[in-house]
């Protein structure tokens, strides 16, 4: 499904990048998207990196098999 670029000013950039490298449209952005998503991946394993030992605590017990009695916990929230 081809990517409809409806900003003129990001159009621009990617006609001017792919001017100077000698590529296409396609081939100019390409990179670009795959940077972003790499680094955005990083950023959320770096958030998550606290966390994990927490979760490998909590994996660590075993299953008691009992249900959250969950009219209790509203109960706990009414006004």
């Amino acid at each position: 499904m081809p990517l409809n670029i409806r900003s003129e000013e990001v159009n621009q950039r990617a006609e001017k990048l792919a001017s100077r490298t000698g590529v296409s449209k396609t081939e100019a952005v390409r990179p670009a998207l795959k940077n972003g998503l790499a680094r955005q991946n990083a950023e959320r394993e770096t958030f998550l990196e606290p966390v994990k030992p927490i979760q490998d605590r909590l994996a660590s017990f075993p299953s008691t098999g009992l249900k959250a009695d969950e009219a209790f916990y509203d109960s706990l929230n009414a006004a």
